[in-house]
């Protein structure tokens, strides 16, 4: 199971310290990358700009995506996603504090896999944790992706 990678794109400390105990609390020791905003995400999952000399470091197969991000935000990073047909089959699940039907929505429309409100407490964490070790990372058959940085000869416009 721990070939499985997870990329979290959060950029609260907080959500981000939860979501790290939580992992550890449920047994999760999948390789999990952080970072903190949509265009950061763009660039790992292009291996462009900080993330440009990750040789051998494979693409996730889950991204946790925040909808409420700085620059770019977790919609346009999604659309983003399913507009590469490399990255069309990558599970993304939402992960945000937006429990708004438009969010909700939106985020469906394009191509997210999953939609989780954040929880308020730890427990809840957990709770999430355990479940998404069972689902997602014990029952759930991924598309083999990529084990390196993907090469994109000109961006979907």
């Amino acid at each position: 199971m721990n070939k499985t990678w997870i990329l979290h794109v959060e950029d609260d400390e907080q959500d981000i310290f939860f979501m790290q105990r939580a992992f550890k609390a449920a047994g999760i020791e999948n390789p999990i990358q952080h970072v903190r905003d949509g265009e950061e995400a763009i660039d790992y999952l292009e291996g462009t700009g900080a993330f440009a000399d990750r040789k051998g470091v494979l693409q996730p197969h889950l991204v946790l995506l925040d909808l409420k991000l700085p620059g770019k935000s977790g919609l346009e990073v999604l659309e983003w996603i399913r507009a590469h047909p490399i990255l069309r089959a990558m599970v993304v699940i939402v992960f945000s504090s937006s429990p708004e039907p438009a969010d909700v929505e939106r985020a469906y429309h394009l191509g997210a896999n999953s939609y989780i409100v954040k929880p308020i407490d730890l427990d809840q964490y957990a709770e999430i944790a355990i479940l998404l070790k069972r689902w997602w990372l014990g029952y759930n058959q991924f598309a083999p992706l990529g084990g390196t940085p993907l090469i994109f000869e000109s961006s979907p416009t």
